[in-house]
């Protein structure tokens, strides 16, 4: 079984002129070498342009699996280092999209990550891969990484382990909520969140509140 590793931590090199209403940036993330200081905001030194859909506590940190980069480098024919996709890690032998909500991770001697929500595409995402309906594409292939709460900060490093100290009951992970949220996967985070194994972002009680409003048509 391979060991679950951190193969690189990314953090912004330089901010991008972009068409969108923020008028620049932040994707553009780049290895870092050494120990680096995580925090509740995420990696020490990253920005975010756009802070209102970008960011903040439960959106600190974002990471993307080396297997579903190799994915798209297959299908986009190209080579996608890390930090290509505006992750902060590049993690290998542990799933992203298939990490279930709530479940924490352990990487290096301290630093604690709370798996939050997916990552969903923007117009300034498309920009950057320079691939016509590439939001379309990678919301299709589902292959959509984990954002990720800072529950205890720390240093990190490329090469760091990955332990998984603890996965919620409820089962239902990232891919899941992202491609095809139902009102019973909705049910079981909230009684998950009752219980106390896990806390969700107000988004998902925005999204229950829509599925319920589709069905009462």
């Amino acid at each position: 079984m391979e060991t679950a590793s951190v193969l690189a931590v990314c953090r912004v090199y330089q901010l991008l002129p972009d068409e969108g209403p923020v008028g620049v940036t932040a994707i553009d993330k780049r290895p870092v070498e050494g120990p680096v200081r995580v925090h509740s905001l995420g990696v020490h030194g990253d920005v975010q342009a756009d802070r209102i859909n970008h960011g903040g506590e439960d959106q600190a940190v974002y990471a993307y699996s080396q297997a579903d980069a190799e994915y798209w480098a297959g299908e986009l024919q190209r080579d996608l280092p890390p930090g290509f996709f505006g992750e902060n890690l590049r993690v290998a032998g542990i799933e992203t999209t298939g990490a279930v909500i709530g479940e924490r991770w352990k990487i290096g001697l301290d630093v604690e990550l709370e798996v939050t929500s997916p990552r969903t595409p923007c117009a300034a995402f498309q920009r950057r891969m320079g691939e016509p309906r590439f939001v379309k594409r990678f919301t299709e292939a589902g292959r959509v990484g984990a954002y990720l709460r800072v529950v205890r900060p720390g240093t990190i490093q490329a090469g760091d382990h990955i332990h998984r100290l603890f996965v919620p009951r409820h089962g239902i992970t990232i891919g899941k909520w992202f491609s095809a949220p139902d009102l019973e996967s909705m049910e079981a985070l909230r009684d998950a969140e009752a219980d106390g194994e896990i806390r969700l972002q107000p988004e998902y009680q925005e999204k229950f509140e829509r599925l319920q409003r589709q069905l009462a048509r």
